[in-house]
């Protein structure tokens, strides 16, 4: 049976790929959070790999605030390359498969169509600058590898925008939304389930990739599909605005072309408003 270890346990992503787990019974799985492995631990990131055995690593550990990595860029840094470093050469060391999980801020939105995996990355934030140092040093490493770009990424999980926006309206608070940047909201669970299709359907093709659910939207069309889709939401108020103040520069364009990971595998992108209704109607359809 094949071991595959998963970092950052508590975010997100891990916890839907822990709900994923149930349907790769051949796979056994050791789900770790910073207190059991911290990656940005060099000397600690060695040991363990010295003391087990792999056959692959999927790196869900992150540092994601993007507005917080403006003013703590070193630990923004930390995590997001020196630590992604950490695993990249001790999975070369070890000849273990590294899934490497990272962004669509790695590009400045420029572009006016979705961007494939050979556009030029220039970084708008330290949040997108971290990941990309963190995508470099994983292509450096000489370890199997796949860098998966994903974008928008939300989840029933932890702290992300949608379950900020059902927060908001759940306390019946009028909401204000920016229409100044399109991209591609994509479920998290998707994305867990597409990271253990990669990793049971191995192809010698290795290199970037981009993961994200299909189409495109603004934060504005995100969060009226949001409210729509639950009814007892009809009297919140959503307001549109060109422009939301932010610290951290984000890119207008981010939506990523999904074309190259739909050969070497059998993954195929749900729209993004179908999985976001599959998620609500999955959390909240008993109600």
């Amino acid at each position: 049976m094949r071991k595959i270890l998963i970092t950052g346990s508590n975010g997100q992503l891990a916890r839907c790929i822990a709900d994923a787990a149930v349907r790769f019974p051949q796979f056994a799985f050791t789900f770790l959070d910073k207190s059991e492995l911290d990656i940005t631990d060099a000397a600690a990131v060695g040991a363990y790999f010295r003391g087990n055995s792999y056959y692959a690593c999927i790196n869900t550990a992150a540092y994601t605030n993007v507005e917080k990595a403006e003013s703590e860029p070193e630990r923004a840094y930390a995590v997001n390359a020196e630590g992604v470093r950490n695993l990249a050469v001790n999975c070369a060391e070890y000849d273990v498969l590294l899934l490497h999980v990272s962004t669509d801020y790695v590009f400045d939105g420029r572009k006016k169509v979705s961007y494939v995996e050979t556009d030029a990355t220039n970084p708008l934030n330290v949040y997108g600058a971290s990941k990309l140092k963190g995508e470099k040093y994983v292509t450096e490493s000489g370890a199997r590898h796949y860098i998966v770009r994903t974008s928008w990424l939300y989840s029933q999980y932890g702290h992300n925008f949608y379950n900020t926006i059902v927060k908001h309206a759940s306390a019946g608070r009028d909401l204000t939304i920016t229409t100044e940047q399109t991209g591609t909201p994509t479920n998290a669970n998707d994305l867990a389930q597409a990271l253990l299709q990669i990793v049971q359907d191995e192809s010698a093709d290795y290199g970037v990739y981009h993961f994200s659910n299909e189409g495109s939207a603004t934060w504005y069309d995100f969060a009226n599909a949001i409210l729509d889709a639950h009814p007892q939401f009809k009297e919140v108020t959503l307001a549109k605005t060109s422009h939301y103040p932010t610290f951290a520069a984000r890119p207008k364009n981010s939506v990523l072309e999904t074309d190259k990971i739909k050969r070497p595998f059998k993954i195929a992108p749900l729209n993004w408003e179908e999985s976001l209704r599959m998620l609500i109607n999955s959390t909240y359809g008993k109600e």
